[in-house]
């Protein structure tokens, strides 16, 4: 049997309609599939490949790694250099109070790890999350899902969870004093890359620290520079409690990080001990590549082009059924007029050889969110055939429509 029939018959799925594309290799901005077509990527995974694919110096990084050791204990208990140069690293770059760092396996596990210890050092049982927010997809993570659709099948969910409107000054007045956390992106990630207002992330960390609850920023899509600054709240000068990494972090390998003060992180050490465990928290070899690939954003100073190649796209990108771009830096989303013109369209972009997809909460946007490293010719490029994938979509859409004529 060939891979696309086992992969149907015994790998879980995670949709009825897959998109079947069988990889054979990726080399930088591209992927490659098993028949040699090469695909412009301009999803990196998901925000994940943000350096781009199979970068030397991180797979030189894995490989001293694995000549050293792989997993030896849990996470915690003995001193792994991998484990400490990553922390020590990350904690450089960030403020003050963010000076503790707890290595995971994904940025859902991250979510659920902020989630128990805001509950442990406020004594608070309630959270507040943005609505149209993710914040991953197991039980607790998707406990902050506002919608109903991709929840209501597994209640019941985490107890204690309400919502505000993203980018709305009045709804903070539902945080009081039995508020644990406020958990908030930066950057609307699967709401189609919608940017905080700053005024709003500013009044909500004012009214955070006036009732003593914690405030969290998700930036597992937005970290590791996409938004043209390392972290996206940089931008803003609103500084969390707590901070949720993943995804880029890992240089493609799978990692997921809580960032928090090392007084409130030592909560979890006591009372009880053990208040968090992960046996594959910091792998070592995963340690290694995230350790490499931020050493690679920081020495090459990819951040700097960043300006010019968001301008590039929103410059390029225009076209009658395009209704606007939103996002910052390299989180782009580009808006057209339904899902099932928008899914035609990432079909189209498919066969012309450019990965794009949608989001789950703006399922008409189409993302842009390529590695760091794309260059501006392959800007240039993607936006062609995303200008004639649109049009071919239009004109196919208007054939098949008999009241348009």
């Amino acid at each position: 049997m060939i891979n696309r029939q086992l992969f149907l018959m015994h790998q879980a799925q995670t949709t009825e309609f897959p998109v079947m594309l069988e990889i054979s290799h990726a080399h930088g901005n591209y992927l490659f599939d098993v028949q040699g077509k090469k695909y412009l990527d301009l999803i990196s995974g998901i925000s994940v490949s943000h350096i781009g694919h199979g970068n030397v110096q991180v797979k030189d990084a894995i490989i001293e790694q694995l000549n050293k050791h792989q997993h030896v204990m849990i996470y915690g208990e003995f001193v792994q250099s991998a484990q400490v140069n990553l922390a020590q690293a990350l904690t450089q770059l960030l403020p003050s109070n963010l000076d503790s760092v707890y290595l995971l396996n994904s940025g859902a596990e991250a979510t659920d790890v902020a989630l128990k210890l805001a509950k442990r050092v406020t004594q608070r049982p309630n959270i507040i999350a943005c609505k149209n927010a993710y914040h991953g997809s197991t039980h607790a993570a998707l406990s902050l899902n506002s919608d109903a659709y991709y929840k209501d099948a597994f209640r019941p969910l985490l107890p204690g969870v309400s919502f505000i409107e993203f980018n709305n000054i009045a709804s903070l007045e539902a945080i009081n004093e039995q508020t644990a956390c406020v958990v908030c992106e930066v950057i609307q990630s699967e709401a189609g890359y919608v940017w905080a207002n700053p005024n709003f992330l500013k009044a909500l960390r004012a009214r955070c620290t006036k009732l003593g609850v914690l405030l969290i920023f998700d930036e597992i899509q937005s970290g590791m520079g996409k938004t043209g600054t390392l972290f996206a709240f940089e931008q803003i000068g609103v500084v969390p409690d707590i901070l949720l990494l993943g995804k880029a972090l890992g240089a493609g390998m799978p990692i997921g990080a809580v960032l928090a003060s090392k007084e409130h992180m030592m909560m979890l050490a006591n009372n009880p001990i053990l208040g968090h465990i992960t046996t594959f928290g910091g792998h070592p070899v995963v340690a290694a590549a995230a350790k490499a690939g931020l050493d690679v954003l920081v020495q090459n100073n990819l951040l700097a082009g960043i300006p010019a190649k968001e301008q590039l796209f929103i410059s390029l990108l225009v076209h009658p059924e395009i209704k606007q771009v939103s996002g910052k830096g390299l989180m782009l989303a580009v808006e057209l007029s339904s899902f099932d013109f928008t899914l035609a369209t990432v079909k189209a972009c498919q066969a012309k050889g450019l990965i794009t997809d949608w989001f789950l909460f703006a399922n008409n946007r189409l993302r842009i969110a390529p590695p760091l490293t794309i260059t501006l010719p392959e800007i240039e490029e993607a936006c062609a055939i995303m200008l004639e994938a649109i049009t071919e979509t239009q004109a196919s859409m208007a054939s098949n429509n008999p009241l348009s004529s």
